[in-house]
């Protein structure tokens, strides 16, 4: 079974997915949603899940520095709920402090252009997000 990682934006879902040995995270996609009229992607995400047989969903979630959560992290905790209730599966939200900053500096490092960037930085910071979860299992 794998887990799925997942980075919430307002308007795009950043997915990516472990192998089956729950070692490393790939990033797979990005969905375009719409936060605001509540479309998440849910069939996309169900086909995704699935054709990879997941078993636990990982959300990321943005708490501030100090700690505290703001708009970012109540949006993801009642995204998570939602799919909790859409899928029957164990969500699991995950401290995600930097995940995208992480990912952005990968992809300079491995000199992929700003506008390349902007169609992967949902993918990759949902993977940084997802290997952050796998690594602790360890």
């Amino acid at each position: 079974m794998r887990t799925l990682g997942l980075d919430l934006g307002t308007k795009t879902l950043g997915v990516a997915v472990s192998d089956e040995f729950g070692w490393t995270a790939q990033g797979l996609e990005t969905i375009a949603i719409d936060e605001e009229r509540g479309h998440y992607g849910f069939e996309r995400l169900r086909a995704i899940i699935d054709e990879y047989g997941v078993d636990t969903i990982v959300v990321g979630w943005p708490k501030n520095m100090n700690g505290t959560l703001g708009p970012r992290a109540e949006a993801s905790e009642r995204f998570a709920a939602k799919l909790r209730e859409e899928f029957s599966l164990p969500v699991v939200l995950w401290d995600e402090r930097l995940s995208t900053m992480a990912a952005e500096r990968m992809l300079i490092a491995a000199d992929v252009s700003r506008k390349k960037r902007r169609k992967v930085i949902d993918k990759m910071a949902a993977a940084v997000i997802l290997q952050s979860y796998l690594d602790s299992k360890r």
